[in-house]
């Protein structure tokens, strides 16, 4: 273990003199207290180290102990469920082992825990050769998740022995005999948070992450694997819609980064999702779910690592074959810490301060997403999805943070503070958001719910765009001015909004929608303009169609249950058609 010396303390940066010996991005502690840091700088023997803890009271001539090992994370059994913080140290058990609520400075306590025993389950078998990613077994973690126990990466050869039993994280589980001797395996291992976890080839995103948000399926769907980003304003509802895809998404593990997010709402994240109740199971959400809570008042430089911790958590159990999605709220308060790190390290400054490699360090976040073929003979396969809030100061998203994440994230989900004002919920603007994946998602839509999916959607986004040219000449003369036809246009688009996008989190049907009651409720509402459009060319009136008794019934098919959407469904077409017809026989009398 090489040793140096504090020349400068600046806040969370400490400048380290004799670290000759050490490599960048060493984990190192820091004084007599152990404060636990990171090497991000090196020339000749001097080290910059960022520190996770509070400095204050640090001075020249303190010691710094450089433990020559990059951050990693522990990954094994009892991962699910825990709550970190942004350099994965278990909240909850600081807190028993202090007594405190609040972090105190040095306290070192392991990432899983050491003593408990798990239940190991042998798949594989004595003789049989393996290699980096095979299963030896599977330990059932919660009643949701039972983890798969993996070859570490680095090691293949012949299973010496292996056994089933209840065991802790430290004891040998299966030893495998490899060119370079026997190996002790266990149940849990270590991984550097910078580094990707390797896989054997990367797939195509061509089928969705069903979300049941009917704005997101419907319109601007993101892959299974792939990645989206979801700026706006405060108030606009990031956190809420995270939290819906959190609960709703098809998903089998969550990971919810909280980086820099204030502690009032992560407050309310710690608060609720052990109360929610995960719709696939019945039982607690965090029964699949791991948290990193790493709030706006924690050390500066923690929040920095945090969303590193948590995608190599997630890409851990993607390599099980799982399918998972990575919430990061929100990566603008990340580049803030990246911001002020660079300006300590008295790096030149790029647009507003951030440093010039802002766009690379988020490329290297999010392209460590993906749908994959893991390691492995059995060549599983795993997705992982990366949805990133961005909070850009009033809203405004041409500044570097949103600019550099939209230059890299296929989806863009616009919130919009004048919808969330209106309180149209979720508040995406449909104008302005889009998602690039639709040429590679449509095929998927149109064979597994209905062969004219893409079609029905992009006739109401047409109505929609309609509807915000329209909009400029209301304005301006008044709604009467417009032609029957025109006038069609802007109910049938008031209909898509207020009927299809408008959907309430807190109503227990509405909360979730099946693909197969969002295309029903498309093929309603483009049904009325549809009928509504050649009623006028036999006559009938625009005003009679606009107070039509039918167009409630459509507004209330949202609240059908999912068992009764056929039964429904028809009821309200043929309503629809009897009431134009009557509408049609009006006129002709």
């Amino acid at each position: 273990m090489s040793t140096g010396v504090i020349k400068k303390v600046a806040g969370p940066l400490v400048v380290a003199t004799g670290m000759r010996d050490a490599n960048m991005f060493d984990v190192v502690r820091v004084s007599e207290q152990r404060l636990i840091g990171e090497i991000i700088e090196m020339h000749g023997d001097e080290a910059s180290i960022q520190v996770y803890e509070e400095t204050q009271g640090l001075g020249p001539g303190e010691p710094v102990y450089s433990t020559e090992a990059p951050l990693s994370v522990e990954l094994g059994p009892g991962l699910i469920s825990s709550i970190y913080d942004g350099i994965q140290r278990p909240l909850n058990q600081i807190m028993e082992a202090t007594h405190s609520d609040r972090l105190s400075r040095g306290v070192d306590v392991p990432a899983l825990d050491h003593v408990k025993k798990w239940d190991f389950v042998a798949t594989a078998r004595v003789g049989g050769e393996v290699t980096a990613g095979d299963v030896l077994g599977t330990v059932q973690e919660t009643k949701v998740v039972q983890q798969k126990i993996m070859v570490p990466f680095g090691v293949s050869g012949r299973i010496k022995s292996i056994r089933s039993g209840s065991f802790n994280l430290d004891e040998t589980i299966a030893v495998v005999e490899t060119d370079k001797g026997d190996r002790d395996l266990t149940m849990v291992q270590k991984w550097p948070v910078r580094r990707g976890r390797p896989y054997q080839k990367k797939l195509p995103p061509d089928m969705p992450l069903v979300t049941g948000q009917r704005v997101i399926d419907g319109f601007f769907p993101i892959a299974k694997g792939g990645v989206a980003a979801i700026p706006g304003p405060f108030g606009s509802g990031k956190t809420v819609t995270q939290h819906q895809l959190a609960k709703w998404a098809d998903a089998d593990v969550v990971i919810y980064i909280g980086c820099g997010e204030r502690g009032n709402e992560m407050t309310d994240v710690l608060n609720e999702f052990p109360e929610l109740k995960d719709p696939r199971t019945g039982e607690s959400l965090m029964q699949r779910t791991v948290l990193i809570a790493n709030t706006s008042d924690m050390p500066v430089a923690a929040r920095e690592a945090s969303i590193y911790t948590g995608i190599t958590i997630a890409e851990y159990f993607r390599d099980m074959g799982f399918s998972v999605a990575l919430m990061a709220d929100s990566t603008s308060r990340w580049a803030e810490a990246l911001r002020e790190m660079s300006g300590r390290l008295e790096e030149m400054p790029g647009e507003e301060g951030y440093p010039a490699y802002l766009g690379s360090r988020l490329a290297q976040f999010y392209e460590r997403a993906g749908r994959v073929i893991t390691l492995g003979k059995e060549g599983r396969e795993g997705q992982l999805s990366a949805i990133g809030a961005v909070s850009p100061p009033g809203g405004d998203i041409s500044e570097p943070v949103s600019q550099a994440t939209l230059r890299i994230v296929k989806v863009f989900w616009g919130l919009d503070a004048n919808l969330a004002y209106q309180r149209h919920f979720p508040a995406i603007n449909w104008l302005t958001s889009y998602s690039l994946y639709l040429d590679s998602l449509g095929p998927w839509f149109d064979q597994n719910v209905h062969e004219d999916w893409m079609a029905v959607r992009q006739k109401l986004m047409s109505l929609l765009q309609d509807e915000d040219s329209l909009n400029e000449i209301v304005q301006m003369v008044g709604m009467d001015a417009l032609s029957p036809q025109d006038r069609l246009k802007m109910e049938a688009a008031r209909s898509i909004r207020e009927d299809f996008l408008h959907q309430n989190s807190f109503d227990e049907i509405d909360t979730y929608t099946s693909l197969g009651k969002q295309y029903d409720m498309m093929k309603l509402v483009y049904a009325f303009y549809e009928e509504g459009a050649e009623a006028l060319q036999k006559g009938a009136d625009i005003n009679d169609i606009v107070k039509m008794a039918t167009r409630e019934e459509i507004g209330r098919f949202k609240y059908t249950h999912e068992d009764q959407i056929d039964q429904q469904y028809r009821k309200v077409s043929d309503d629809l058609s009897k009431e134009f017809a009557s509408l049609i026989g009006k006129e002709d009398q």
